[in-house]
């Protein structure tokens, strides 16, 4: 190398050859061997664009724990990978054919659209892998993983079976979130909830064979055609008189029951409540609880169905205007108000979600949560900073509800359910175990048509479905060493637990203790010892930085200018441990003179010398 140096220190001209040498040396390969491992796995980026600010700080804590080991006498192994993002990445692969190419998904076969979705990740896979070696990270590159590799896949169906066949996970008919716009299920963790001003519609419903009406306040009227009862309190005086009365849905002009039940708030609103069971989780549970039958007014794109009788193929909020409007030309719209509200929205899609009857398939968490929960208050696992998310952690999982993990998507691991002509199924890893099943079954004698001798392989239909992106990886610390798919290799002996998890604490409930509860399961042990949460990284004026706002720095644009070492000084010494942090340029301009003083010491030493 040049030992001539110049006037200022000069990042350009050092870093990139420095980690050219590094990689040609193997520095940062890892094999076991006789000594303590120190181990750290990445948090998977998504394959969706490019690395932010805050994958920045996790890197930097990342390498900076990775390096001391190193120097320390550990065998450091730094594993670096990718997620394939199931939901993320399948909006923005659509979203690219539609504007560059003028191609509609519908347009596609599932093989053609899963090879430019493919052709996303080599792109931006790459760039993300470009991004980590800019910034200087010590990963080793021999043992990078991405969640839709041959072996990773196959150990996502391996547990998906396993897990049906302990009973741990089931096919069923329940209220889901919908995203309108992806088309998909989502996890209550995939909703985002605003606060927002809307508006409070007063309806006059007529009661059967009276003069009379009750009046009923909604902020949906564009489901009024899917109402199948009217609940009002029975302490309420001033609707006991239509006990075993009907009352008449405007719009379409339907009679349904009133009934009576405790959950109605006699001091909200008119205290007369609209049920309409298809469309939220509360009208849902007094449906099953009253018996009361069930009316789905939207299709999947979030437009009116035929079932609704009227606005059919309408959208639901332009459907929502018209009701208001047909209702005002019938005289039952009594009046309007302004009505603070909180409203779900796909973190994804950004979609006003919409709460729907779906079959899906769900894993049953309780047995899990007690994992989860008991390897942390038992202080296997570490959290730190514990008095900040302890709390947190701990109520997640004691209020956690079954977990949906179908998604209605291409980009995933696909469902390894087999169905037959008439509906029925068996859970199988390959087409040619299904059919093997079925066989069996038939020899057991079964009688249902699936298992009729007559029926063939090629009669098998997989499910459509994908998995859920964080049911891939909630294997992670396992997986990335073969653990599932070659359970009691030397990499995973060896490796297994790692030492500490560095993530964001966003996704203390996605992703990381569903990592626990996988280890447990699948490991019995831990899969980290130490979890350390980074803040938020916000711009000087506290705001979260995003695209949106256009307030995030480009990583390799900062680097160009100030250095990656100061990049990671400026962002290591803007951040107070567990807590969001305020980052701007300034903090890399002291980190880019916090170096030069380096280099002069340097320039020093060597004049020195030369004397």
């Amino acid at each position: 190398m040049n030992t001539t140096l110049s006037k200022n220190y000069e990042p350009g001209q050092v870093e990139e050859s420095w980690y050219a040498h590094w990689e040609q040396k193997g520095y940062f390969r890892s094999t076991p061997d006789g000594r303590p491992p120190f181990t750290v796995v990445i948090p998977p980026p998504n394959v969706t664009g490019v690395l932010h600010m805050g994958h920045t700080l996790n890197e930097t804590v990342q390498d900076v724990l990775v390096r001391h080991a190193r120097m320390s006498g550990f065998n450091a192994c730094w594993v670096p990978g990718s997620d394939h993002a199931s939901i993320a990445t399948e909006a923005k692969v659509v979203q690219m054919l539609e504007k560059e190419k003028g191609i509609r998904k519908s347009e596609l076969t599932r093989p053609e659209f899963m090879k430019y979705a493919f052709e996303w990740k080599e792109k931006y896979g790459g760039i993300i892998y470009h991004q980590i070696k800019k910034l200087g990270c010590s990963v080793d590159w021999d043992r990078v993983t991405f969640t839709m590799d041959d072996h990773y896949y196959d150990a996502v169906i391996k547990v998906f079976v396993d897990l049906y066949e302990k009973g741990l996970i089931y096919r069923g008919a329940r209220m889901i979130n919908w995203d309108p716009a992806a088309q998909t299920a989502l996890s209550d963790e995939e909703v985002e909830y605003r606060d927002l001003q809307g508006t409070l519609y007063y309806v006059k419903y007529p009661v059967k064979d009276s003069d009379e009406f009750i009046t009923i306040a909604t902020q949906r009227p564009e489901t009024i055609m899917g109402d199948t009862a009217v609940c009002v309190n029975p302490a309420d005086e001033r609707y006991a008189h239509l006990k075993g009365k009907s009352i008449l849905v405007p719009l379409v002009n339907r009679a349904v029951p009133i009934i009576f039940d405790e959950y109605v708030d006699p001091a909200f609103g008119t205290g007369a409540l609209k049920v309409t069971p298809a469309h939220d989780i509360n009208d849902y549970n007094l449906g099953l609880k009253h018996g009361l039958p069930t009316i789905d007014t939207l299709n999947a794109d979030g437009t009116l169905s035929e079932a609704a009788q009227v606005f059919v193929g309408m959208d639901r909020f332009e459907a929502r205007k018209a009701s208001v409007e047909q209702l005002r030309a019938d005289g039952l719209l009594v009046k309007e108000e302004a009505y603070s509200t909180r409203l779900g929205f796909s973190q994804r899609t950004n979609a006003v979600v919409e709460p729907r009857i779906s079959t899906q398939w769900f894993v049953k968490m309780r047995h899990f949560a007690e994992l989860a929960l008991e390897s942390v208050t038992s202080g296997e696992v570490k959290i730190h900073p514990e008095e900040r998310f302890l709390a947190t952690y701990k109520y997640w999982l004691e209020n956690i509800k079954d977990w949906c993990i179908s998604r209605q998507l291409w980009w995933g691991q696909r469902i390894p359910a087999w169905y037959g002509p008439d509906g029925t199924f068996v859970v199988a890893a390959t087409r040619e175990e299904a059919f093997e099943k079925c066989k069996a079954q038939w020899s057991a004698g079964s009688g249902e048509s699936i298992h009729d001798s007559r029926f063939t392989i090629d009669d098998l239909r997989q499910d459509e479905d994908v998995l859920d992106t964080w049911f891939s990886s909630w294997l992670w610390p396992i997986e990335v060493f073969n653990g599932i798919t070659n359970p009691g290799n030397a990499d995973i002996e060896y490796y297994y637990p790692t030492n500490v998890l560095v993530t964001g604490q966003d996704i203390i409930f996605f992703w990381v203790a569903r990592m626990i509860m996988a280890g447990q399961e699948y490991k019995q042990q831990r899969p980290f010892e130490h979890v350390y949460f980074t803040g938020m990284v916000r711009d000087k004026q506290g705001r979260k930085m995003s695209k949106s706002l256009g307030n995030s720095p480009d990583l390799l644009d900062l680097i160009d200018r100030f250095g990656a070492d100061a990049v990671r000084f400026g962002i290591l010494i803007s951040s107070p441990a567990g807590n969001d942090l305020l980052f701007d340029d300034s903090s890399c301009e002291q980190g880019r003179n916090f170096n030069n003083k380096l280099w002069n010491a340097l320039k020093l030493v060597k004049m020195w010398e030369g004397r």
